[in-house]
């Protein structure tokens, strides 16, 4: 079902504009609550300032808030920001680590945002599960649970590391386009082997099709005429 998906989304891939793996970092944190396009419109001029670890480490917080102002929750996301910065300057001399406790252990950062860099940037292979992942993993029967870490673990059992990233990658945007919460379920291809498709859409079609039965309610002094032979 995975690679069915990713012939439904060729050349999937994270949507965040990045050409390190410090920026992805950066791009995940402030993705938050936000939108992949949101964040690409801000992240070029904060780039261009904040080029690496040192540099962001230096920022004031209120100039910082005002270059994140747009992507929300900017107040958070500048001291997630700074804390990150400062701690990989004194614990990994300015570089992201490759290791996902590591990654986690950085302000702002959590498994979710640690799988993105991992897979996109540092050639480690990671599952990001986020809201799209979830509804698209338990619709299709590939998953079950609201739970991100079990989920992802349920995943990555199943598959081959190599998948993890393109798993994620291709749920996500299946989540985005087709697999909305009002699912285009007409323009999915895995809608034959999807648990949702089978037991909820097309049960309700059929009973949609199925004429309903007529019959006297009790009560009703109405005469049924018959045909005569």
């Amino acid at each position: 079902m995975i690679e069915t998906l990713a012939i439904q989304h060729p050349n999937a891939d994270t949507e965040l504009h990045y050409r390190n793996a410090f920026e992805l970092l950066v791009a995940t944190i402030l993705s938050a609550q936000s939108t992949d396009a949101r964040v690409n419109m801000v992240t070029p001029k904060l780039f261009a300032k904040y080029p690496d670890a040192a540099a962001l480490a230096r920022a004031k917080q209120p100039s910082l808030e005002k270059q994140i102002v747009s992507t929300g929750f900017f107040r958070q996301k500048s001291k997630a920001l700074l804390g990150m910065a400062k701690a990989l300057l004194s614990e990994h001399g300015g570089q992201v680590p490759a290791d996902m406790d590591a990654l986690t252990k950085l302000p702002g950062v959590g498994r979710k945002t640690a799988n993105v860099v991992l897979g996109h940037a540092l050639g480690v292979p990671g599952l990001p599960v986020d809201r799209h992942v979830l509804r698209v993993s338990n619709r299709i029967g590939i998953a079950e649970g609201d739970d991100p870490v079990k989920v992802e673990a349920q995943i990555c059992g199943a598959l081959p590391k190599e998948l993890w990233t393109l798993a994620s990658d291709v749920q996500i945007l299946h989540g985005r386009r087709i697999c909305r919460p009002k699912p285009m379920c007409h323009d999915c291809m895995v809608r034959d082997d999807c648990d949702y498709y089978e037991h909820v859409v097309a049960r309700e079609a059929e009973r949609a099709s199925t004429p309903k039965k007529s019959r006297a309610k009790p009560g009703d002094t109405r005469r049924i005429r018959t045909s005569a032979h």
